[in-house]
């Protein structure tokens, strides 16, 4: 037995003592009862986090992160998870707290967020998808709904990516304020609303004033006249295009017809062909 298994199986044992324990108590004090649910994954605690968009309450279990909202009321908070989940919830004191707890502060003011662990149990196959691929748009950029549902490979599924998105139990941390219109306009957000979605994309050094005004012209990529390669105007590579070279595009057809190419890091469009390179000046 490896030193890894046999610390798991002891770590097994104790909660199965601390249960028997909990059994045998006709009343056990409710320390003891929050502290074992909570381990086995029976009930949540909560811990309270400044946000860019104010503070903010953090549920989270032995699985990870289950549950993200507004920090003005514990009770209704407490309430909302109840009614949402159906698992008991508590304040939870940080010394009980898992140690990935401590990278929370930190990722909610950089946006970086895709090592965190998440719970998404109750959320069907397809929500979790779209929530899983939704985790991974890097902070800074912002990508179309119908861009999510391609991604997962349900193309026409773009009103469920949005249903989906708005039923996003953890939003911060798993950032559905970076999924816009295909417009490039920024849509609502169910944390506060579209201001709030502002903030947040501002936070992130996105400049949407801009974003208004290729919308407004009906543009929806950016190519390098260098290299060939067009991407969604937010892409890093996008902004390294140097103004000279910026090539405004209104659609993937335009894009191909003009012997132009999608970028790899933001995928606009399935890849031409295997050797498409990146956008960069």
């Amino acid at each position: 037995m490896t030193e890894q298994q046999s610390r798991s199986l002891s770590q097994a044992r104790q909660l199965v003592r601390e249960l028997r324990t909990f059994q045998q108590e006709a009343s056990p004090p409710p320390a003891l009862r929050s502290h074992v649910l909570f381990r086995v994954g029976l009930a949540d605690g909560y811990l309270r986090f400044s946000s860019p968009i104010g503070p903010v309450f953090v549920a989270l279990n032995a699985r990870g992160i289950s549950a993200v909202d507004h920090a003005e009321d514990a009770a209704s908070f407490e309430a909302r998870f109840r009614a949402e989940f159906g698992r008991a919830i508590f304040p939870l004191d940080p010394a009980e707290a898992p140690a990935w707890v401590g990278q929370i502060e930190s990722a909610l003011q950089t946006g970086q967020t895709a090592h965190l662990p998440f719970d998404l149990r109750g959320r069907s196959p397809f929500e979790q998808a779209v929530l899983c691929r939704t985790l991974l748009i890097p902070s800074g950029e912002v990508r179309p709904y119908a861009w999510v549902a391609r991604e997962i490979g349900q193309p026409h599924a773009v009103r469920a990516v949005g249903n989906a998105l708005a039923r996003n139990p953890i939003p911060l941390l798993i950032p559905c304020h970076r999924v816009v219109r295909s417009d490039c306009q920024i849509g609502n957000y169910s944390l506060g609303g579209p201001l709030n979605k502002r903030a947040l994309l501002e936070a992130e050094g996105i400049d949407l004033a801009l974003l208004e005004q290729l919308s407004a012209r009906g543009v929806r990529y950016i190519g390098s006249t260098t290299t060939h390669v067009y991407c969604f105007p937010t892409c890093r590579y996008a902004r390294r295009i140097a103004p000279e070279h910026r090539q405004p595009l209104r659609s993937p057809e335009e894009a191909t017809s003009l012997g132009y190419r999608p970028c790899q890091h933001c995928r606009p469009a399935p890849p031409a062909s295997p050797d498409t390179s990146l956008a960069s000046e």
